[in-house]
Protein backbone atom coordinates (compact mmCIF):
# COMPACT_ATOMS: atom_id res chain seq x y z
CA UNK A 1 0.00 0.00 0.00
CA UNK A 2 1.56 3.20 -1.38
CA UNK A 3 -0.19 6.70 -0.05
CA UNK A 4 0.74 10.27 0.06
CA UNK A 5 1.72 11.74 3.45
CA UNK A 6 2.64 15.43 4.45
CA UNK A 7 3.20 17.01 7.60
CA UNK A 8 4.39 20.64 8.82
CA UNK A 9 7.50 22.03 10.12
CA UNK A 10 7.23 25.91 10.75
CA UNK A 11 4.59 26.54 8.69
CA UNK A 12 6.04 24.55 5.96
CA UNK A 13 4.85 21.56 4.08
CA UNK A 14 6.73 18.59 3.73
CA UNK A 15 5.53 15.50 1.06
CA UNK A 16 6.53 12.64 0.88
CA UNK A 17 5.34 9.02 0.08
CA UNK A 18 4.17 6.21 3.22
CA UNK A 19 4.58 2.86 2.13
CA UNK A 20 2.85 -0.26 4.59
CA UNK A 21 3.17 -3.95 3.67
CA UNK A 22 -0.10 -5.69 2.83
CA UNK A 23 -2.33 -7.86 5.30
CA UNK A 24 -2.97 -7.60 9.11
CA UNK A 25 -0.24 -5.70 10.97
CA UNK A 26 1.58 -7.36 14.19
CA UNK A 27 -0.28 -6.78 17.56
CA UNK A 28 2.27 -3.73 18.38
CA UNK A 29 2.36 -2.34 14.71
CA UNK A 30 4.65 -2.65 11.44
CA UNK A 31 8.11 -1.78 11.96
CA UNK A 32 9.26 1.12 10.44
CA UNK A 33 11.78 3.09 8.54
CA UNK A 34 12.45 7.02 7.69
CA UNK A 35 14.85 7.88 4.29
CA UNK A 36 17.02 10.80 4.53
CA UNK A 37 17.84 11.91 0.83
CA UNK A 38 21.08 13.73 0.08
CA UNK A 39 22.17 17.33 -1.03
CA UNK A 40 20.52 18.63 -3.88
CA UNK A 41 18.05 14.85 -3.80
CA UNK A 42 14.79 14.29 -3.50
CA UNK A 43 12.68 11.36 -1.70
CA UNK A 44 12.54 9.30 -5.58
CA UNK A 45 16.83 9.67 -5.39
CA UNK A 46 19.00 8.34 -8.40
CA UNK A 47 17.80 4.66 -10.02
CA UNK A 48 14.76 5.29 -8.04
CA UNK A 49 16.47 3.39 -5.03
CA UNK A 50 14.33 4.68 -2.25
CA UNK A 51 11.33 3.88 -4.16
CA UNK A 52 12.54 0.45 -4.99
CA UNK A 53 13.73 -0.22 -1.68
CA UNK A 54 10.30 0.96 0.06
CA UNK A 55 8.39 -1.10 -1.94
CA UNK A 56 11.33 -4.29 -1.12
CA UNK A 57 10.63 -3.05 2.67
CA UNK A 58 6.96 -3.51 2.18
CA UNK A 59 6.91 -6.89 0.52
CA UNK A 60 9.07 -7.75 3.99
CA UNK A 61 6.35 -6.67 6.54
CA UNK A 62 8.66 -3.24 7.10
CA UNK A 63 6.82 0.24 6.30
CA UNK A 64 8.70 3.41 4.96
CA UNK A 65 8.50 7.08 4.58
CA UNK A 66 10.27 8.56 2.31
CA UNK A 67 9.83 12.59 1.71
CA UNK A 68 11.36 15.60 0.17
CA UNK A 69 13.11 17.86 2.88
CA UNK A 70 11.91 21.98 2.77
CA UNK A 71 13.06 23.42 -0.26
CA UNK A 72 14.22 20.06 -1.92
CA UNK A 73 11.49 17.56 -4.17
CA UNK A 74 8.33 18.60 -3.87
CA UNK A 75 8.02 20.12 -0.26
CA UNK A 76 7.81 23.55 0.35
CA UNK A 77 10.29 26.19 1.13
CA UNK A 78 13.28 27.43 -1.03
CA UNK A 79 16.78 25.62 -1.39
CA UNK A 80 18.69 28.71 0.09
CA UNK A 81 16.97 28.32 3.01
CA UNK A 82 18.72 24.91 3.79
CA UNK A 83 20.54 24.04 6.63
CA UNK A 84 21.47 20.93 8.39
CA UNK A 85 19.94 22.44 11.62
CA UNK A 86 16.52 22.82 9.64
CA UNK A 87 16.69 18.73 7.73
CA UNK A 88 17.13 17.80 11.85
CA UNK A 89 14.17 19.24 12.38
CA UNK A 90 12.43 17.97 9.56
CA UNK A 91 13.88 14.40 10.58
CA UNK A 92 12.29 14.87 13.89
CA UNK A 93 8.64 15.91 12.34
CA UNK A 94 9.20 12.91 10.08
CA UNK A 95 9.48 10.55 13.28
CA UNK A 96 6.65 12.20 15.04
CA UNK A 97 4.70 11.48 11.93
CA UNK A 98 5.83 8.20 11.85
CA UNK A 99 4.58 7.15 15.57
CA UNK A 100 0.81 8.61 15.18
CA UNK A 101 0.60 6.49 12.41
CA UNK A 102 -2.12 3.55 13.77
CA UNK A 103 -0.70 0.36 12.15
CA UNK A 104 3.33 1.25 12.82
CA UNK A 105 4.65 0.09 15.81
CA UNK A 106 6.23 3.29 17.91
CA UNK A 107 8.69 1.83 19.64
CA UNK A 108 10.14 0.38 15.88
CA UNK A 109 11.05 3.44 13.85
CA UNK A 110 13.99 3.27 12.15
CA UNK A 111 16.04 5.67 10.09
CA UNK A 112 18.27 5.32 6.87
CA UNK A 113 20.31 8.18 5.46
CA UNK A 114 22.12 8.61 2.30
CA UNK A 115 24.74 10.98 1.82
CA UNK A 116 23.80 14.08 3.40
CA UNK A 117 20.74 12.10 4.56
CA UNK A 118 23.53 10.12 6.09
CA UNK A 119 25.28 13.22 8.57
CA UNK A 120 21.73 14.52 9.09
CA UNK A 121 20.58 11.12 10.29
CA UNK A 122 23.54 11.21 12.69
CA UNK A 123 23.20 14.09 14.03
CA UNK A 124 19.49 13.03 14.69
CA UNK A 125 20.16 10.44 17.01
CA UNK A 126 19.68 12.13 20.21
CA UNK A 127 16.39 13.49 19.75
CA UNK A 128 14.98 10.90 17.25
CA UNK A 129 16.27 7.50 19.41
CA UNK A 130 15.83 5.24 15.82
CA UNK A 131 15.22 1.73 16.49
CA UNK A 132 17.51 1.00 14.25
CA UNK A 133 19.99 2.96 12.12
CA UNK A 134 21.59 2.59 8.65
CA UNK A 135 24.01 5.12 6.49
CA UNK A 136 24.46 4.89 3.05
CA UNK A 137 27.53 5.87 1.63
CA UNK A 138 27.36 9.04 4.89
CA UNK A 139 29.17 12.73 4.28
CA UNK A 140 30.94 14.48 6.26
CA UNK A 141 31.35 18.56 6.84
CA UNK A 142 34.48 18.47 4.67
CA UNK A 143 32.78 17.76 1.79
CA UNK A 144 31.74 21.36 1.49
CA UNK A 145 34.41 23.31 2.51
CA UNK A 146 36.02 23.15 -1.43
CA UNK A 147 32.67 25.82 -1.82
CA UNK A 148 34.69 27.96 1.12
CA UNK A 149 37.32 28.81 -1.31
CA UNK A 150 39.85 29.52 0.41
CA UNK A 151 38.58 30.28 3.41
CA UNK A 152 36.07 33.32 1.88
CA UNK A 153 32.27 32.92 2.97
CA UNK A 154 29.67 34.39 0.58
CA UNK A 155 28.02 37.10 1.87
CA UNK A 156 24.31 36.06 0.50
CA UNK A 157 23.87 33.39 -1.98
CA UNK A 158 26.49 31.28 -4.19
CA UNK A 159 25.22 29.80 -7.51
CA UNK A 160 26.42 25.74 -7.19
CA UNK A 161 25.40 24.60 -10.51
CA UNK A 162 22.28 26.12 -10.64
CA UNK A 163 20.93 25.84 -6.98
CA UNK A 164 21.00 28.82 -4.75
CA UNK A 165 23.07 27.55 -1.59
CA UNK A 166 22.61 29.80 1.43
CA UNK A 167 25.41 31.72 3.33
CA UNK A 168 23.91 29.88 6.52
CA UNK A 169 24.30 26.44 4.96
CA UNK A 170 28.15 27.05 4.84
CA UNK A 171 28.33 28.60 7.87
CA UNK A 172 26.88 25.82 10.04
CA UNK A 173 28.52 22.79 7.86
CA UNK A 174 31.39 23.63 9.04
CA UNK A 175 30.56 23.67 12.75
CA UNK A 176 28.48 20.66 12.76
CA UNK A 177 30.00 16.98 14.46
CA UNK A 178 28.32 14.35 13.15
CA UNK A 179 30.95 11.75 14.28
CA UNK A 180 30.29 13.23 17.62
CA UNK A 181 27.03 12.49 17.70
CA UNK A 182 27.69 8.92 16.14
CA UNK A 183 29.53 8.01 18.85
CA UNK A 184 27.52 9.36 21.79
CA UNK A 185 24.96 7.03 20.41
CA UNK A 186 24.39 3.42 21.44
CA UNK A 187 22.26 1.79 19.17
CA UNK A 188 22.15 -0.76 16.20
CA UNK A 189 23.82 0.52 13.21
CA UNK A 190 25.56 -0.47 9.88
CA UNK A 191 27.35 1.06 7.23
CA UNK A 192 26.96 0.87 3.62
CA UNK A 193 29.47 2.04 1.17
CA UNK A 194 31.00 2.06 -2.46
CA UNK A 195 34.58 1.24 -2.70
CA UNK A 196 34.34 3.50 -5.73
CA UNK A 197 32.91 6.64 -4.37
CA UNK A 198 34.90 9.33 -5.40
CA UNK A 199 32.31 11.64 -3.89
CA UNK A 200 32.15 10.95 -0.52
CA UNK A 201 35.07 8.07 -0.17
CA UNK A 202 35.52 5.02 1.36
CA UNK A 203 37.30 6.03 4.44
CA UNK A 204 34.40 8.53 5.45
CA UNK A 205 32.50 4.79 5.96
CA UNK A 206 34.85 3.82 7.94
CA UNK A 207 34.93 6.21 9.99
CA UNK A 208 31.19 6.32 11.01
CA UNK A 209 31.35 2.99 11.41
CA UNK A 210 34.29 3.10 14.15
CA UNK A 211 32.46 5.95 15.53
CA UNK A 212 29.32 4.13 15.81
CA UNK A 213 30.88 1.17 16.83
CA UNK A 214 29.48 -1.20 13.80
CA UNK A 215 30.05 -3.39 10.95
CA UNK A 216 29.95 -1.95 7.57
CA UNK A 217 29.66 -3.21 4.05
CA UNK A 218 31.63 -2.44 0.87
CA UNK A 219 30.24 -2.91 -2.29
CA UNK A 220 32.95 -3.55 -4.88
CA UNK A 221 33.16 -1.10 -8.15
CA UNK A 222 30.01 0.97 -6.67
CA UNK A 223 30.35 4.48 -7.37
CA UNK A 224 28.67 7.25 -4.67
CA UNK A 225 25.01 6.37 -5.97
CA UNK A 226 25.44 2.81 -6.53
CA UNK A 227 25.64 2.84 -10.07
CA UNK A 228 24.84 -0.70 -11.12
CA UNK A 229 22.24 -2.73 -10.70
CA UNK A 230 24.27 -5.34 -9.54
CA UNK A 231 25.73 -2.59 -6.75
CA UNK A 232 21.92 -1.73 -6.27
CA UNK A 233 20.92 -5.36 -5.47
CA UNK A 234 23.47 -5.88 -3.16
CA UNK A 235 22.52 -2.42 -1.49
CA UNK A 236 19.12 -3.54 -0.80
CA UNK A 237 20.00 -6.71 0.40
CA UNK A 238 22.06 -5.99 2.77
CA UNK A 239 19.96 -3.20 3.95
CA UNK A 240 16.74 -4.75 3.98
CA UNK A 241 18.25 -7.80 6.41
CA UNK A 242 20.08 -5.70 8.39
CA UNK A 243 15.98 -3.62 9.17
CA UNK A 244 14.85 -7.23 9.33
CA UNK A 245 16.92 -7.91 12.86
CA UNK A 246 19.34 -10.50 10.45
Amino acid sequence: MEEFAQFTVDGQRLYGMLHTPDGTPPASGWPSVVLLHGFTGQRVEPHRNFVLFSRLLASSGVASLRFDFRGSGESQGDFSEMTVSREVQDTVAAFEYMRRQPRLDPERVMLLGFSMGAMVASLSLAQVRPHRLALWAPALPELWLAHLRGGYMPSTITDMNGWPLGREFLMEVTRVRPLEAAAAWSGVAHVVHGDADETCPPEYGVRYAEALGCDATGIPGAGHTFDSLQAVEQLHQVTARFFMGG
